[in-house]
């Protein structure tokens, strides 16, 4: 069978830091660009052989600001991509682009290179707030560049939007939302702002000028409706989708699929094994062309057990949720706990039951952190009674202690062979 793998490359530069973002980025780094660019590149082609074992479906360039990094180099990593890797020509290929930041001439060449998919980062349709938050453009930058990716040949266009934003109240909420939907993207992401230590916003932690727990919660319920009324259905927690243009990447991460990053900060999940790559550019830039040093900062490889955890936490954030059946067969675990607080939730119009699979209502959702932690918590208390079967009632009941706590033996990163019917024209 074929073994398809979906690939991340980290583009952490930025014209300038937003007073909410996290994430690794890095505003005025513009002097590291050539060499993070030949650090990749080297990257990708070390990599070739392990990748020749896979089918890459999936291509998503984030950051930081990949279009500020410019057209001709995303170009360059995607063509040392396919001259190393095997790409499927019908593969999703996502770039991040900010309003602004790309002219219509390099989202032709985009196009023209076999990119796809673009994800815009429109936040809010108030230019107040987005001045407020650090962006650099407005909303009137924001429907240029969609109309551009539109004449330059994009058919699957994507945009974010936040909510709980500071001095934000619905009606400014409601306004987004419906500018957005008036740009007719084929997906919208809406998320909620948090709050993070070490952000310029961090300043207004616990402030009244923040929507608090309550209006946030509308906030996010309307969006629910609204964007069903536009047409967009709810497939997982923040994203919405005309049927058909859901995220082919993202739902690698949600459905547990593997993938692997490149670039400063990026994270993977091959087989048994979760890793990452250093988190600053220029240490990446050294590692990369070190004999000596490794690149990873991080890894761990994850037991059957967590896997098991992974499949509810991650699987009952989408529309696809959980089958008792399915996770039995791939873990040869029940899920007796689980299912009693399944039931619970749907007396609660939290969870709902059709077609054999347990999945959150937009409810559900909403109050998903809380409901996930106590089926974790059911999960754990599910493995303790069987890990000890002389707490059974039932002396027969079959013991899964070695299941756990064995530790499983490390594949191979991208382990395997390339299959012998592939047909090279598939591929770029």
């Amino acid at each position: 069978m074929e073994k398809r793998v979906g690939i991340y490359i980290h583009i952490p530069f930025c014209a300038n830091k937003c007073a909410y973002c996290n994430f690794y980025s890095l505003a005025g780094g513009d002097r590291l660009m050539p060499e993070l660019q030949l650090a990749i590149l080297r990257h990708l082609k070390e990599y070739s052989p392990q990748l020749d074992g896979y089918i890459i479906d999936t291509v998503y360039f984030g950051g930081g600001t990949p279009s500020y990094y410019g057209a001709n180099r995303l170009i360059s990593i995607f063509n040392a991509l396919k001259k190393h890797g095997h790409v499927l020509i019908n593969a999703e290929v996502t770039a991040e682009v900010n309003p602004g930041s790309i002219t219509k001439e390099e989202l032709i060449r985009l196009r023209r290179a076999g990119f796809n998919r673009l994800s815009v980062g429109v936040q809010s349709a108030s230019d107040a707030m987005l001045e407020r938050l650090g962006r650099s453009h407005t909303f009137a930058d924001a429907e240029e560049t969609v109309q551009n990716a539109r004449q330059a040949g994009f058919t699957n266009i994507s945009v974010d939007i936040i909510y709980g934003l500071p001095s934000q109240d619905k009606d400014n909420w409601a306004e987004t939302l419906t500018r957005a939907a008036a740009l007719k993207p084929e997906h919208i992401s809406c998320y909620g702002l948090k709050i993070e230590e070490g952000t310029p916003l961090y300043i207004l932690k616990d402030s009244p000028f923040l929507p608090d727990d309550d209006e946030q919660a509308d906030m996010y319920l309307y969006a629910v409706e609204m964007l069903s009324r536009f047409g967009y259905r709810q497939y997982e927690i923040s994203n919405f989708a005309r049927r058909g243009f859901e995220s082919k990447h993202n739902l690698k991460y949600w459905l547990g699929d593997e993938y692997i990053g490149f670039g400063p900060a990026g994270h993977s999940y091959i087989g048994e094994c979760r890793y990452s790559f250093v988190d600053n550019v220029e240490q990446y830039i050294e590692r990369v062309n070190s004999k000596d040093q490794s690149v990873v900062n991080w890894r761990e490889e994850t037991s059957d057990f967590e896997k098991a955890g992974d499949y509810l936490m991650l699987r009952l954030r989408t529309n696809h949720g959980i089958s008792e059946e399915e996770y039995y067969n791939i873990y040869r675990l029940k899920m007796d706990f689980v299912l009693e607080l399944l039931h619970k939730y749907e007396e609660n119009g939290w969870a709902l039951y059709k077609d054999g699979r347990w999945k959150f209502t937009a409810t559900g959702f909403l109050l998903s952190n809380t409901l996930l932690t106590e089926l974790l918590e059911a999960q754990m208390k599910q493995r303790t009674q069987i890990s000890k079967p002389w707490q059974s009632q039932q002396s027969g009941e079959e013991t899964q202690m070695t299941l756990f706590d064995k530790r499983p033996v490390a594949l191979g990163l991208f382990s395997g062979k390339q299959p012998a019917n592939t047909r090279e024209e598939e591929f770029h």
